[in-house]
């Protein structure tokens, strides 16, 4: 295909040529619809070219899980979590064909009674690690994060961890190169803020508008940012990168005019626009190199290099002149949020200032860009993040001048000079920002939230929106608004009565399950929690419902306390709706402790009917109260739901006891057509007669990639399968969709509804 499309895109393009050089407006057209298709397919020639370059560089299937030596540098900030630190390594030699960028972590340990300290590790070190690895691999849901993409796009062809060895030492305190150099600084100026600002609630913001580095952001703040819109601020953007570079510039010119000797060798407007771009330059690479910091870079390029050579440059072929070198250099920057929001929002604003007549007012003309990115941006952050701020105009009105001009300027101030007073000021500064921002942040109609919209409908509403913003003159531009109505009302489609959609969710190593019939969701345990900061409930399961459109469940189902399956619950009781939680919980577990009266406890006989889709709870026999089993699978939460005809069975992780109460509770009545298998097929359940007695046609197995059980047991997994079952898996498909109803049930996988060609295979 590559091929193919390199030799389509040379002859079109020498065809194109020789077109253009006739006279006649038939043959100019030609020629410009050959250039079009050679460029294209000159494009996607290059991108495959790059992709089959990126592939190549892969862990071989076999070498995942074993132990390998390795020397390299560590390439990255090494970023803290709660039991341990992570960073990006260069492999330089190994005892293994390795990736040559790999990210790996480094572990106090799993369980409290093997903590132990962990050395020192800083950016540019050279070590000599035993580190064990896997391929890369991420949790594939719809509307979810592709983190096997964002992957891809940083170059990381392998993930794993430090084991604990001997070998494992320091080689070199320092590696000279250009990015190390870059590297060391960054984590140089980090700690400088830490060590300034311990304890201040916004240090990790003013790190963010120094050294692009937003991990020590709380969740909470980030919340707050996108409710009010200026999640923008706290990334280096085009803004904070151009009023660098003019200040650098302007003290270049100044200096550079009151030298004589200067000024007749070289003019001082090109010398400080040149200055001004190197000064860029250096911020960029401080700030992360991200795609918002890299497009104002190469405008700023094009601009100094168009006034070294005397020459004008429209702004639109300067912006697509910088379009061009990002994919260039990263083909995959197009999967990035940034890339779409940078270049919209420049292209906004050159739309919205060209054909104007007559000059505005500042505060007019202040009021008007904002307004027009505000509208501009609408069907893209819909689509990206399903939601969009109705604060976005006061937010940014306020934080704006306060961030880009005050806050910032003090913050690399403070990089470039360590005065204690200029990071007090800073933070200062940020904190009286965020008085107004939080109080906007607070107000209940603050933002829109809804659905993902379909690709046609995010069309439909950004052509609105571009002519909504036509230059004053252009006939009914109002009729562009009316466009986005379609955008901002729509709700996806639900099942129909008697119908039920169920996802069995890519939560890794536990489980979590959406149902959902016409009017009611439910939701099957919450999957694990993976530190004290971070869960399944609220990395996965709540964005999943907000795109869903799903505003609040009507039930809560958390069958047991082990942490793979109720990790994310206090999430999603914080952030929807929650009607009803049914649980075998112990009494003063925080879940139960949070739902107060909403809670009840699970209990076999329990039923209950939504628009034709019956539910059942068969175990545990009675409700848990107030005494909790030496294991607590034996009171797992088993649901059977029933759909036109068709029978799911949820089992949570009984194990062989519980499986033999259900058979001789129930007998045939466990007969289903989809079974979600116990345990995660641990070989403590799915006994012959539990396999035998259920008999599905379909057999799902919610398990995480390569993980520490190696789960499911191959034991299991031959029984199962000796009964022609169609086996799933959550960590080689993704997310299981199973749709019941009328008919045949039918069984869809995330991975195989939006395959990517970096999915493994």
């Amino acid at each position: 295909m590559r091929g193919w499309a390199a030799w389509v895109a040379l002859v079109g393009g020498v065809v194109a040529y020789l077109l253009s050089r006739r006279t006649g407006c038939w043959w100019r057209a030609q020629g410009v619809l050959l250039v079009t298709f050679a460029a294209v397919a000159a494009g996607w020639s290059f991108a495959g070219w790059r992709a089959e370059i990126r592939l190549a560089d892969a862990l071989p299937a076999e070498w995942e899980g074993r132990d390998v030596l390795v020397t390299g540098v560590v390439a990255s900030l090494p970023q803290d979590f709660e039991r341990g630190l992570r960073f990006v390594f260069e492999v330089e030699q190994s005892a293994a064909p390795l990736p040559r960028t790999i990210s790996v972590a480094w572990y106090q340990g799993f369980r409290d009674e093997e903590l132990h300290a962990l050395p020192e590790i800083h950016a540019g070190e050279r070590w000599r690690l035993s580190v064990r690895l896997k391929r890369p691999h991420g949790n594939v849901n719809p509307h979810a994060f592709d983190y096997e993409g964002w992957l891809l796009e940083q170059g990381i062809r392998a993930t794993g961890y430090v084991r604990p060895a001997k070998d494992n030492a320091r080689l070199d305190a320092f590696v000279p190169g250009v990015m190390t150099v870059v590297e060391r600084t960054r984590e140089t100026i980090r700690e400088r803020f830490r060590r300034a600002l311990p304890e201040a609630p916004y240090a990790g913001v003013l790190v963010a508008l120094a050294v692009g580095d937003q991990r020590a952001i709380s969740p909470e703040l980030w919340r707050v940012f996108a409710r009010t819109g200026i999640s923008h601020l706290v990334a280096i953007s085009g803004m904070h990168v151009t009023m660098f570079a003019a200040l650098f510039a302007a003290g270049v010119g100044w200096v550079w005019r009151r030298s004589p000797a200067l000024a007749l060798r070289w003019p001082a407007q090109q010398a400080g626009v040149v200055a001004g771009f190197m000064a860029a330059f250096g911020y960029c690479l401080l700030a992360g190199w991200g795609v918002p910091a890299q497009r104002t870079l190469y405008m700023l390029g094009c601009v100094a290099l168009a006034l070294v050579l005397r020459r004008e440059t429209a702004p639109s072929r300067v912006l697509a002149l910088a379009l061009a070198v990002v994919l260039l250099i990263d083909p995959w920057a197009v999967m990035a949020a940034g890339f779409w929001l940078s270049f919209g929002a420049v292209a906004i604003l050159f739309l919205v200032s060209c054909g104007r007549l007559a000059p505005e007012g500042r505060v007019r003309e202040a009021l008007r860009t904002q307004w027009a990115v505000t509208l501009g941006l609408i069907p893209a952050l819909l689509v990206l993040f399903q939601q969009f701020s109705l604060v976005s105009p006061l937010a940014n009105a306020i934080a704006i001048p306060l961030v880009s001009f005050v806050v910032t300027p003090l913050a690399i101030g403070f990089a470039v000079l360590p005065l204690q007073m200029l990071a007090d000021l800073a933070h200062g500064a940020f904190a009286l920002t965020m008085l107004p921002v939080q109080w906007l942040a607070d107000l209940p109609w603050a933002n829109w939230q809804q659905a993902a919209p379909p690709v046609a409908l995010a069309v439909l509403g950004t052509s609105g929106c571009i002519w909504a913003l036509l230059p004053r003159g252009t006939p009914a531009r109002w009729v562009g608004l009316t466009m986005l109505v379609p955008l901002v009302l729509w709700t996806p489609a639900r099942p129909g009565a008697g119908a039920a959609t169920v996802t069995v969710l890519d939560v890794g190593q536990g489980l979590a399950v959406h149902v959902q019939t016409a009017g009611h969701d439910l939701i099957y345990d919450t999957g694990p929690a993976f530190s004290a900061d971070a869960n399944s409930g609220e990395r996965i399961l709540l964005p999943y419902l907000k795109a869903s459109g799903v505003r609040r469940l009507d039930a809560l189902v958390v069958t047991h306390q082990d942490n793979d399956h109720a990790g994310g619950a206090e999430a999603v009781l914080t952030g929807i709706p929650v009607a009803q939680v049914r649980s075998s919980l112990p009494p003063n577990h925080p879940v139960r402790l949070i739902a107060g009266a909403r809670d009840q406890p699970c209990a076999a006989g329990q039923r209950w009917e939504w628009e034709g889709v019956r539910f059942a709870m068969l175990h545990p026999e009675s409700p848990a109260g107030g005494v909790v089993p030496h294991k607590t699978n034996d009171i797992a939460c088993v649901l059977r739901i029933e759909a036109g005809g068709q029978r799911l069975l949820l089992t949570s992780d009984i194990e062989a006891v519980s499986e033999a109460a259900l058979l001789a509770r129930e007998g045939a009545q466990l007969a289903s057509d989809v079974l979600v298998v116990p345990h995660h097929g641990s070989r403590t359940s799915s006994t012959a007669a539990f396999i035998t007695a259920t008999a599905p046609r379909w057999v799902i197995f919610p398990v995480g990639y390569r993980n520490r059980f190696r789960h499911p047991n191959p034991e299991v997994w031959a029984r199962w399968s000796a009964t022609g079952a169609e086996m799933l898996r959550t960590d080689a498909g993704g997310a299981v969709i199973v749709h019941l109803g009328a008919g045949e049930p039918r069984l869809e996988t995330a991975r195989a509804l939006a395959p990517r060609y970096w999915y493994g295979r």
